[in-house]
Parts: structure tokens; C-alpha cells; sequence
């Protein structure tokens, strides 16, 4: 008796399970540490931008909401922004300047010095990634990217990268949703120890102000 033919599910899966091992190999050590530079950064008053295409901009709102809202546990929440979903803004500047500038007028507008820039896109090719990426670098901002290959202009672009070469972009957009989750949860993880040194350095400052308060003009 033949085996049954192989469905498409069993393909999918085989690829997938085939790729995490690539996956785990490239993001064991760089996802947590992102995490815990979001948290620090965002648990300072810094914040977070994310920009991608078609998927990738439904991956990028997904991470900024987990931010906005909450993964797993109750939290402040923290200032993210996803630029992929400013419709408003997307079409209005798109109309007057090009698709090309649809994140990089954006990144100008509310990016900031040592704020974050997340891009993702499984080819690494799009030119309005590569340019807010431009925009990030001339800002100061940290830019991140999340991609296939790692010789894409995005990649090369990008102060630091998450490549997934020469696998099919479906298993490589379904990876980078697995890394937006253990991203946000190196963020829980670390934001108490943020906030911890945050409100200890506040509350030095406050008594050594009082001290001096106190103290009275130097004679």
C-alpha cells in the first residue's frame, strides 16, 4: 500500500520545523539582548518605531501593541509606534512625496536621539525601508532589522540584524512573529529591574536636592 501523498500542511511544516534550528542559532543571544535594550530604553522615556510591508506591517503592528497594551502580566504602558499604520499620514505622504518616503518622513517626525527603529521585511528590499533606515542613521536613532537575507540593502543598512537566509518567505515572516513575542517577553523581564535603578536614582536626586535645600547658601 502507498503512503498518502504529502499535503501542503505537512510541507509547511517540515520547513518550519527544518528552519528552527537556523532560527535558534541566530537569535539565542540577539533577542534577548534587544529586549533588554527596549526595555531600558522605553523605561527611560524612550521610544519604539516599527515600519514593515503587507505582512510584515501586520507583524510590526502586533509588536507595538503588545508594547502599548500588554504581553502577558499588567504594566505601565510603553510609548510604541507603528508606522506602517498611520493611514492617514501613509497616504498623504505618499501623495505628495512618494511611497518610497512613507516611513522615513515619519521616522523625521517623531524619532528621536537613542530611540529605536525595528524594520522588517522578509526580502530586505524595499526602498521606503532602506529609507527610513537613512532617516534613523541621520537622527541617531538605533535601527534593527528583521530580514531574510543579510546582504539586502536593509540589511546592510541596519545597525544590527536578525537574517533568516534561504528560507521561503512565508517561514521567514512566521519567525519574525516568533521573535516579536520573545522580544516582548526580555522586555517584562527586565523592565522591574529598570524601573528599580530608575526610582532609586529619582530618589537620590530628591535628597541630595533637599540636602542642599536644607543646607542653606554657601557664605
Amino acid at each position: 500500500m502507498s503512503p498518502p501523498d504529502r499535503s501542503i500542511l505537512d510541507e509547511h511544516l517540515d520547513d518550519l520545523s527544518t528552519a528552527l534550528a537556523l532560527f535558534r542559532e541566530r537569535a539565542a543571544r540577539l533577542l534577548p539582548r534587544w529586549g533588554q535594550d527596549l526595555a531600558w530604553t522605553m523605561g527611560n522615556g524612550g521610544r519604539l518605531l516599527v515600519a514593515g510591508n503587507g505582512g510584515s506591517a501586520a507583524e510590526a503592528q502586533h509588536l507595538t501593541a503588545e508594547l502599548v497594551g500588554r504581553l502577558r502580566h499588567d504594566r505601565a504602558p510603553l510609548s510604541a509606534l507603528c508606522l506602517s499604520a498611520e493611514t492617514s499620514s501613509l497616504t498623504a505622504i505618499g501623495n505628495d512625496y512618494g511611497f518610497d518616503e512613507i516611513f522615513a518622513r515619519q521616522v523625521r517626525a517623531h524619532g528621536r536621539r537613542d530611540d529605536i527603529l525595528i524594520l522588517l521585511s522578509t526580502s530586505g528590499g524595499s526602498p521606503n525601508l532602506v529609507k527610513a533606515a537613512d532617516a534613523a542613521a541621520e537622527l541617531g536613532l538605533r535601527t534593527w532589522g528583521m530580514v531574510g537575507r543579510p546582504d539586502s540593502p536593509l540589511g546592510r543598512r541596519c545597525d544590527e540584524t536578525l537574517a533568516l537566509p534561504g528560507l521561503d518567505p512565508q517561514i521567514v515572516q512566521e519567525l519574525h512573529l516568533v521573535a516579536v513575542h520573545v522580544i516582548c517577553e526580555h522586555v517584562d523581564l527586565t523592565l522591574p529591574k529598570v524601573r528599580e535603578i530608575t526610582d532609586s536614582y529619582a530618589s537620590d536626586d530628591l535628597v541630595g536636592s533637599l540636602s542642599t535645600a536644607s543646607a542653606g547658601p554657601v557664605p
